[in-house]
This record gives C-alpha cells, sequence and structure tokens, in this order.
C-alpha cells in the first residue's frame, strides 16, 4: 500500500535523513549544514514557509518531497515551488516520484497557483527525462543565479 501524508513535527529527523541521502545522491552532503532543530523550526515555527510531504510503502517512509510558495509578477500569482523530491533508490521504478509529482501538482491546482516549478542538476538525465515525460518543460534560457554566506553579507553590506 502506498500513501502520501503531510509531514508532522515527529518526522523531523526523517525530513534530514532524506534531504542528507538526497545531497548525497548528488554528491552534495559536504553542503548540507542543516539539523533537526533546523528542518523544525522552517516546517513546523511561527513563521514557517516550507512544507514537506513524505511518502509511504505500507508505513515505510520511501520518499519525500518539501515545498514552498513563490510568486509569479506576470502571471500574479503565487506559485508552487518544489525544492527537493527524494525516492529511496530500492523504492524507484515503481510509481512513486510521479505520485509525489501528481500530489504537489494536486496542491498547486487547489491553492490557485499559477505555476509549478523546479530546478533539476543538468547531469541528472534520468531526472529530466522523467520530469518530460509528465509534461514539464525544461526551460534552456534560465539560469539559476545564488549569493549565500560571506558572498551574500558582502552585497547586502555594499561591499
Amino acid at each position: 500500500m502506498f500513501e502520501i501524508r503531510p509531514a508532522e513535527e515527529k518526522d523531523c529527523p526523517l525530513v534530514l535523513e532524506f534531504i542528507k541521502k538526497l545531497a548525497d545522491y548528488e554528491k552534495l552532503l559536504d553542503q548540507v549544514s542543516a539539523t533537526v532543530e533546523d528542518v523544525r523550526w522552517e516546517l513546523f515555527g511561527p513563521n514557517a514557509t516550507a512544507h514537506a510531504v513524505i511518502a509511504y510503502e505500507d508505513e515505510k517512509p520511501v520518499g519525500f518531497a518539501l515545498y514552498f510558495h513563490n510568486f509569479s509578477t506576470f502571471l500574479t500569482r503565487k506559485g508552487l515551488y518544489l525544492e527537493d523530491i527524494f525516492i529511496d533508490p530500492a523504492y524507484r521504478g515503481k510509481g512513486y516520484g510521479k505520485a509525489l509529482m501528481r500530489h504537489l501538482a494536486s496542491i498547486a491546482v487547489e491553492e490557485n497557483c499559477g505555476r509549478f516549478e523546479w530546478v533539476v542538476l543538468e547531469w541528472n538525465t534520468p531526472a529530466i527525462g522523467f520530469y518530460e515525460k509528465v509534461g514539464a518543460t525544461v526551460l534552456p534560457d534560465w539560469r539559476l543565479c545564488r549569493l549565500t554566506g560571506e558572498a551574500l553579507e558582502r552585497f547586502a553590506k555594499g561591499s
């Protein structure tokens, strides 16, 4: 039996475990600085803006998705932004990733979102193929820009 449920506060260690598994898969584990308390604060704190859902097979957690809302000025509507999705490798090929994506698409429709968006690493051809198969357009003209850490602080201070 497969089911998707919203993460609860007690699931924060599990969400962090999935975050680390995803980072390991993407060869970015060294960049994970999150703690269980960080996850708890961002998902369930007083100003929480992120949400997570967990996929279960026979009550065993097998994957997750973490999302938040962004905004489109052109549509003047909020959007649903998928930050991360991950299915344990032993459970891939069963349609669970597609079910998670469909679940999030349903949330986007229910909440009158104008878009459902995410990014994918260029080398992750299995994911790109999957996304195209479900009808997503991989936008070739857009590049993700990022300021973090010291660069973010320097720029904010006018340096």
